[in-house]
């Protein structure tokens, strides 16, 4: 399958939402994420990351003008033994919570949906990486309305088991911008991933849209011991 360029993809949607990428460096040796988020509110684009024990958390910028805080203040990254988990809300809680008591990823997913902020009814969109013993796996869902029925629910999960060197998966909330704003349609979208950490964070929040970026987090783990490095970009600073 051709291979979708991450520059192109931002560069030409003013509006993806949130998104989530993981894949593989092209060395081989490193899992990579990475996750976005992006704000057209006041609430929204009142936002930074902060690092919160080995995952990260979204904490108010300005604490005097945060509104309502169910849906923007989360831990979208946090770590359960040798797995990585990466979401856009707090289902990251929930996947935690199932796979410590021996559910799978998809299984402790089964008592969410999508977000409750009709009429958009956004997408959740959750990762999860696995890496043990040299060995890597990821997969990625989503939850979706059907058509924007609230009455229904699409579950849709993609699992990469030896995922390909140099290659990686992109989802995101929103096909573009609009009111509401459309779900994410069809598989997660196979990019191109570099071996360079600093250069894949700068690739990523150069070509993220100017007015409406607000923080991302690039993570690089090794897959031979399971150590890593992170970067962290806010727009608020």
């Amino acid at each position: 399958m051709t291979l979708l360029s991450l520059e192109q993809e931002l560069r030409s949607n003013s509006y993806p939402g949130r998104g989530i990428i993981i894949g593989r460096t092209p060395d081989k040796t490193r899992a990579v994420a990475a996750y976005f988020i992006m704000g057209r509110s006041q609430n929204s684009r009142n936002r930074i990351f902060v690092k919160d024990g080995d995952g990260i958390r979204t904490q108010a910028y300005d604490p005097s003008r945060l509104e309502d805080p169910s849906l923007i203040i989360y831990a979208p990254v946090r770590v359960l033994g040798n797995k990585t988990i990466v979401t856009n809300g707090d289902q990251t809680d929930t996947i935690y919570e199932g796979m410590d008591h021996q559910m799978t990823f998809e299984q402790s997913l089964r008592s969410r949906t999508f977000e409750p902020d009709a009429p958009n009814y956004t997408p959740r969109i959750s990762g999860i990486l696995h890496v043990e013993a040299g060995s890597y796996n990821y997969a990625m869902s989503i939850l979706k309305s059907d058509q924007g029925d609230p009455s229904s629910c699409r579950r849709h999960t993609f699992a990469y088991e030896n995922p390909q060197a140099g290659r990686g998966h992109f989802l995101h909330t929103y096909m573009q911008d609009g009111d509401p704003l459309p779900s994410f349609e069809g598989e997660p979208k196979p990019v191109a991933i570099p071996d360079d950490m600093d250069a894949f964070a700068d690739l990523l929040w150069e070509n993220l849209n100017e007015d409406n970026k607000v923080s991302l987090f690039v993570r690089f783990i090794h897959i031979a011991d399971g150590t890593w490095e992170t970067k962290i970009i806010n727009k608020n600073q």
